[in-house]
């Protein structure tokens, strides 16, 4: 029997958000990054801007990055990634919650995210606890139960049911919207229901011994299953 079973979970970036917020020009509310910065100096004073692009109409406008700032108050390989339109530092300052607040707008992470599960394939019926390590390559608020119907590959009923059995052991709820990495792990039938259940007295140690494993032998195949979804 597998003792140590454990699997990662990774949410994928597979786009960079919309930014929601009025268009001046047309009655259109989404923006996308356009993939360029822009700077502009006054003497020692710099003002910065991430510009976005009209979904509906192509207007371009601006996101004030830093206002009247000295040149000496950024680092100068940062400026120079302003000055690049540096693809990281786009990226950086489109997904800045921050950034995000600090402009009044708001953040439509629909169709941003899939999930990657590069894991060895076991069984669910396997009596061995498996442990899962979800990380996340975006701050996309992922509803918990939607990670588990992709990862395990189960219907929302099937995730309920196994939640309320406490099969499934979370570190927060599953209609939560998880943004950071957690851990949760999944036990077989009758696990947790075994460990509820008082030893009798005189019973062997190695009582469970003998109890035979339902699903794959412990070489497991590998296993992949994107799924590109909204958040």
């Amino acid at each position: 029997m597998n003792t140590n079973r454990k699997a990662q979970w990774a949410v994928r970036q597979s786009a960079l958000p919309t930014v929601v917020r009025p268009c001046p020009d047309c009655s259109g509310s989404r923006h996308r990054p356009s993939g360029k910065i822009r700077v502009n100096a006054s003497g020692k004073l710099l003002d910065v801007w991430l510009l976005l692009s009209c979904a509906s109409c192509d207007r371009t406008s601006k996101v004030p990055v830093h206002e009247r700032v000295h040149v000496s108050s950024l680092e100068p390989a940062r400026l120079v990634a302003y000055e690049d339109n540096d693809p990281a530092v786009v990226r950086e300052l489109t997904l800045s919650a921050s950034l995000a607040a600090k402009n009044g707008y708001l953040l439509d992470w629909t169709g941003t995210w899939e999930l990657e599960t590069r894991t060895p394939l076991y069984a669910l019926d396997d009596p061995t606890p498996l442990t899962v390590q979800v990380s996340f390559e975006l701050p996309a608020p992922v509803r918990v139960e939607r990670l588990l119907m992709l990862g395990l590959g189960l219907s929302r009923t099937g995730v309920r049911r196994m939640v309320e059995d406490g099969r499934i052991h979370l570190p927060l709820a599953p209609e939560a919207k998880a943004r950071r990495d957690f851990e949760l792990t999944v036990h077989g039938p009758g696990a947790v229901e075994a460990a509820r259940r008082p030893k009798a007295i005189g019973a062997p140690a190695d009582l469970h011994s003998d109890l035979t494993q339902v699903g794959p032998p412990d070489g497991p195949q590998q296993w992949s299953r994107p799924a590109t979804v909204g958040a």
